[in-house]
């Protein structure tokens, strides 16, 4: 008999395993795993497990489980009360709990957030993905993709272990209430971003967590920043906004004033610059964040960073505070260089101690320099594997992601290998890739968008400039007569597919293929914290389809049917088993209009694995496109003069009534 009976569950208990789900950031699947990966790891290596086997992750307070044969088990992480039968034993060394028994592990006594069980043997939960992994928000992995419930039955691993020990003081994690954090400095720092006395600031002040943080992110409460630029351009009007590129977990990202610390259920595309990151030996430290406690970012070389591969000693882990012989002093610029042709620079940044962002150009909207993105890709992924030290390579509008294992590929490394292949790449406009033309039901204005308005009014922000109707805002940042002329063009436009992941589980980041056609708009400060699974919106000059229910701050203008389905797939809809996301880079979107009844309708029936979607292949040339924008740039310069005209107008609106010295309420 393997069965665990779940008679308590805890508020938020999942079944996690380390490293998580890689593979897939480029397509909006965030890694999951352990929050806390130190104690996570030694819990199962404590009972005799690899240490990545899966485990259980509770937050705040732990379940009570019984246990029908005898089993050995371990309880790491923050402190707490843990009976086997009602007898005190204590964590970090393995108690045997008998057939029958019952492990309570009970709320957190002191500082911290999160404690972790390691059962011999480990879990038994199917893979998804490659990964039993939780992601509650994907509602896939782990026990049926969710928080457990009581009433579970769990299933223990039959897998032989190795020898149990007790893991000693030393190579236990340093768990408190002030936390100082090694970061590297970059993607986006000073001067370009940030001024200097922003960057000092992060370095210099204590922040404190907010209560309102979760697995996607660790909001904190600090200074706002004075910035370096006004606005973010194309990309939006807040100077934090930036055309969409790849994250990094532990990413300190700025969503407009607001600092958040991404976790690893966090987004993998957006469009916020991010000054530092947290080093890979220092991510567990997000899992124990606990409301009020503070933090202090510490800035350390990234060639100087331990390794996250260790779990002891090694690792410094037990150490609370951070020692730093000084920090990088490049800006978090590791290189500059530019194409063979000398026609486009190229930009490597640091994005933590295991990836290079690597961005193309000037800081707009081109799509020559998305169609070096993919080349950049493509030869990238032709070179190199995992063996190598790669993980993932993950494009944005005109940047590309490359995460690497820095024990295997350092990043300077990188770096070099990386300007070799770009060296070798064909001129751009000789790009000619497939283009699938997908056609979409859109019902405009849906009831379901009107009540994410409502609830961010009465739940965070009353005042915006984009309440109480999207469209409107829309209409008016863009100079145009009437709501109408919104309709018109957002159903007269193909958009070119750039990105996936924005918000999640293949959600497009796309833009117009005619830049007469490119709204253009801000991004909700502060973001809303619901919005509707599929819900369309756009931010920047970027249209993107949410995949989830979550967070967002893009502005309404409809909802959509499913572009992830992995619960029915079927290849008839454009989905298949290990393909749940529907869109591919470079597919064109276009929209007919349906009402709200109607696309529930279609909704129900694409969940069920009944959806039929119109999907007609092609191609996409670049050079065919820049004779498209030759042909007609007097009348695209014009109509482009006349909404930046109306942000301008916009933007001195927001100035005088305040809203960029607005400061949000803690």
């Amino acid at each position: 008999m393997t069965g665990i009976e779940v008679l308590r569950p805890g508020p938020a208990t999942t079944v996690q395993d380390w490293p998580g789900r890689l593979g897939y950031w480029q397509i909006g699947v965030p890694p999951s795993g352990p929050m806390d990966d130190v104690s996570f790891r030694l819990a199962n290596i404590a009972v005799g497990n690899p240490e990545g086997a899966p485990a259980l992750e509770a937050t705040l307070a732990g379940p009570a489980l019984r246990f029908a044969a005898a089993r050995w088990v371990c309880v790491t992480g923050a402190p707490v009360t843990l009976t086997v039968d009602g007898v005190v034993v204590p964590q970090w060394e393995p108690v045997l709990v008998p057939a029958g028994g019952v492990l309570d592990v009970g709320p957190v006594t002191g500082p911290g957030m999160r404690s972790y069980i390691g059962i011999a043997g480990g879990l038994d939960v199917p893979e998804f993905l490659g990964s039993a992994a939780t992601f509650t928000l994907g509602r896939f992995g782990g026990h049926a993709g969710r928080v457990l419930a009581a009433g579970d039955e769990l299933t223990a691993g039959t897998a032989r272990t190795g020898p149990r020990r007790r893991i000693l003081s030393d190579e236990q994690p340093a768990i408190g209430a002030h936390w100082y954090i090694a970061v590297t400095v970059g993607p986006h720092s000073a001067p370009e971003f940030f001024t200097r006395t922003d960057i000092d600031t992060v370095l210099s002040h204590d922040y404190q967590v907010h209560f309102n943080s979760d697995r996607t992110g660790v909001r904190l409460i600090g200074p706002r920043p004075h910035w370096a630029r006004t606005d973010g351009g194309e990309a939006g009007l807040h100077p934090s906004n930036i055309h969409d590129n790849a994250y990094s977990v532990g990413a300190l990202d700025f969503t407009g004033d607001t600092p958040i610390l991404l976790g690893p259920d966090g987004p993998s595309l957006g469009g916020f610059v991010c000054p530092v990151t947290v080093t890979t030996a220092d991510r567990w430290k997000l899992g124990q964040l606990a409301p009020g406690s503070t933090v202090r970012f510490v800035a350390v070389r990234a060639a100087e960073a331990p390794s996250a591969g260790t779990v002891g000693p090694s690792r410094r882990a037990y150490l609370p505070a951070v020692f730093s012989a000084g920090a990088d002093t490049d800006d978090g610029i590791l290189a500059r260089g530019e194409s063979a042709d000398g026609s486009i620079e190229i930009t490597y940044r640091r994005s933590g101690d295991d990836n290079v962002l690597v961005e193309f150009g000037k800081m707009s909207l081109d799509l020559a320099l998305r169609a070096r993105v993919h080349a950049l890709q493509t030869a990238v992924s032709g070179a190199l594997g995992a063996a190598d030290g790669l993980i993932d390579l993950t494009p944005g509008v005109r940047s590309l992601q490359v995460k690497i294992d820095p024990d295997r590929l350092p990043q300077h490394a990188a770096v070099a290998l990386l300007a070799e292949l770009e060296a070798t790449l064909p001129p751009a406009h000789e790009l000619v890739v497939p283009s699938r033309t997908v056609r979409l039901p859109l019902s405009w204005d849906d009831p379901a968008t009107r009540e994410a308005i409502q609830r961010y009014m009465h739940g965070v922000r009353a005042d915006a400039p984009w309440c109480p109707w999207n469209i409107e805002f829309i209409r008016r940042m863009n100079g145009l007569d009437s709501v109408d002329d919104v309709h018109r063009i957002v159903y007269s436009a193909d958009y070119l597919v750039l990105g996936l992941g924005d918000v999640y589980l293949g959600a497009p980041v796309a833009t117009p293929l005619d830049p007469r056609h490119r709204l253009v708009t801000t991004k909700y400060n502060p973001a809303r914290t619901w919005t509707p699974e599929n819900a369309v919106g756009i931010g920047g000059a970027y249209l993107c389809i949410y995949g989830m229910e979550g967070p967002g701050g893009y502005q309404f203008v409809g909802r959509t049917t499913q572009v992830w389905n992995h619960r029915h797939p079927q290849s008839a809809a454009g989905f298949s088993p290990d393909h749940p996301w529907l869109l591919r880079f470079f597919d064109r979107i276009q929209w007919y209009p349906v009402s709200a009844e109607e696309l529930a309708d279609l909704r129900a029936d694409t969940a069920a694995g009944r959806g039929r979607l119109d999907i007609t292949d092609g191609e996409f040339s670049l050079a065919d496109y820049q004779r498209f924008l030759t042909d007609n740039a007097v009348d695209i310069a014009a109509t482009r003069t006349a909404m930046e005209t109306a942000r301008t107008e916009e933007r001195r609106r927001w100035a005088a009534a305040g809203e960029f010295a607005r400061k949000e309420p803690a």
